[in-house]
């Protein structure tokens, strides 16, 4: 477990996030940025991606980089948690019970219903004249 990379994928809606994890000073870089400097002011995102490491009370030994693409703020920050709590399982097979029970290994397959013809947007329908 000590001295070696661990890898995991996670995604939510149209995002991938890639995550390694491996011995260091505690600092999650994604797409070469800072966490802070990646989500800036938005707490919750930042709350979400250190969501598995609270719970498994992970130590600050590690680095973790992550490379993300698509889709938007949450779903970046989702796929980052998904991707992290399966990283953790990998190092550590023991964290599988609490990750579980937090549902953050199960990857949420909801994603946005496509536009259908005719129609301006998926369920939405143009106005209606009856003269």
């Amino acid at each position: 477990m000590e001295g070696k990379k661990h890898f995991a994928t996670g995604r939510r809606k149209t995002s991938v996030a890639r995550v390694w994890i491996e011995p260091g000073q505690g600092k999650i870089t994604i797409n070469a940025r800072s966490l802070d400097d990646y989500f800036g002011g938005l707490a919750t995102k930042k709350q979400t991606v250190r969501q598995p490491l609270e719970l498994v009370k992970f130590s600050d030994k590690h680095n973790i980089f992550v490379n993300v693409y698509g889709g938007g703020p949450t779903g970046q920050a989702e796929a980052i948690r998904h991707g992290i709590a399966r990283t953790l399982i990998l190092m550590n097979p023991e964290f599988r019970t609490i990750l579980k029970r937090a549902s953050l290994l199960t990857r949420d397959s909801r994603i946005v219903e496509r536009k259908k013809y005719g129609q301006p947007g998926a369920r939405k329908r143009f106005q209606f004249s009856k003269r």
